[in-house]
């Protein structure tokens, strides 16, 4: 599926720079990921539970 917006501004896609409309927003994107401004939502882990599983694998 094509996106004819930038999906930061909204402004048209230049092709140069796909999906955005222009290095800035490229740029500001990748500073969102680099700076963890993208988050994946995800559970807390019981440290507990880790090294019993790892138990369970040294057993077999």
């Amino acid at each position: 599926m094509k996106r004819d917006t930038c999906p930061l501004c909204s402004e048209p896609t230049n092709p140069e720079y796909t999906p955005f409309c222009s290095r800035g927003c490229k740029d500001r994107d990748l500073l969102n990921w680099l700076g963890e401004g993208y988050r994946v939502p995800a559970e807390s882990v019981d440290p507990e539970a880790l090294s019993a599983l790892d138990s369970a694998a040294d057993r077999d």
